[in-house]
């Protein structure tokens, strides 16, 4: 897959999961944001207005520190590919 081809399937899955309306497992939701946060180099700090949620996500960005953006977008593309697999 070449860069750009990746770039357009990691946007189209982005909305895949931004559209979807069931719950997601905490799990999941954890990766996929750790995934997106690396795949779009977005350095901001997790926020949340629950610490406990914002330790989870800190604690996945860190298991997730040495991945690079494209492997962050494969990532994220298989995880969320992998949920909607099994979800049918």
């Amino acid at each position: 897959m070449t860069s750009e081809e990746l770039d357009i399937t990691f946007r189209n899955t982005v909305n895949m999961i931004n559209n979807h309306v069931e719950p997601f497992p905490a799990d999941v939701l954890l990766k996929l944001y750790a995934y997106y946060k690396i795949a779009t180099n977005d350095q901001s700090s997790p926020k949340s207005s629950n610490p406990l949620i914002s330790a989870f996500k800190t604690n996945a960005l860190f298991q997730s520190r040495d991945i690079s953006e494209d492997d962050a977008k494969r990532l994220y593309i298989e995880t969320a590919n992998q949920y909607f697999l099994y979800r049918k």
